[in-house]
């Protein structure tokens, strides 16, 4: 298996989505939430999709679009078309939602918990599967988790104003994660109270 997770910035990137069915369209609204600049060729292009601020072109115009994508979305129903623009885009990153493997580019099943994004691909096995799992991790994963996630980023800045050495700081954001007071305090949601309980713990820890 060749495949790595990535995280890519999109902002201000030029996506092209081919086809405008219910999968070209969850491929479009992911890039218009990254603020992609995103153009469709093929079918009906949804009345949300143009609100969030999808173009549609004509499938005449399709070679000149994927010269001008820097990342292209193959999701129509037509297989002759996917292939042609398969073969069109073959220089470029391709995310094939037919064939995904015979692309070079994943789109895999992504949710947000608070800050926390969460992907999960099955080596295009089973997308129930995804589901089902993606289920799961949201029962197992809890507002309080959300909030010593927070907690720790605001920790770790802290310790960066005041702690040099890394192996040091490390240290102290473990003595935080465990300490049981703060757990109480942020079971109970006040994340605020968590913070002030830091800020006195990492004055005595460095005194």
């Amino acid at each position: 298996m060749g495949w790595t997770p990535l995280f890519l910035e999109m902002r201000d990137h030029n996506v092209l989505v081919v086809g405008a069915g219910e999968v070209g369209e969850r491929r479009a609204l992911r890039f218009l939430e990254a603020a992609s600049n995103v153009i469709i060729i093929g079918g009906t292009v949804s009345d949300n999709l143009k609100r969030k601020g999808a173009m549609e072109k004509p499938l005449e115009d399709l070679k000149k679009m994927v010269d001008w994508a820097d990342l292209v979305v193959v999701a129509s129903g037509d297989p002759q078309l996917n292939i042609e623009v398969s073969q069109l885009a073959s220089n470029k990153p391709i995310n094939r939602a037919d064939e995904p493997k015979t692309g070079n580019v994943i789109v895999p099943s992504s949710f947000f918990i608070g800050d926390i994004q969460i992907c999960i691909f099955t080596q295009g096995k089973s997308p129930l599967m995804a589901k089902e799992l993606r289920k799961k991790i949201q029962k197992v994963i809890k507002p309080v988790d959300v909030l010593q996630l927070e907690l720790q980023h605001f920790t770790r800045q802290l310790l960066q104003e005041k702690v040099d050495n890394q192996k040091d700081r490390r240290s102290y954001l473990y003595q935080i994660l465990n300490d049981d007071k703060i757990k109480r305090l942020l079971t109970d949601g006040d994340l605020e109270k968590a913070k002030t309980k830091v800020v006195r713990l990492v004055k005595q820890i460095i005194n």
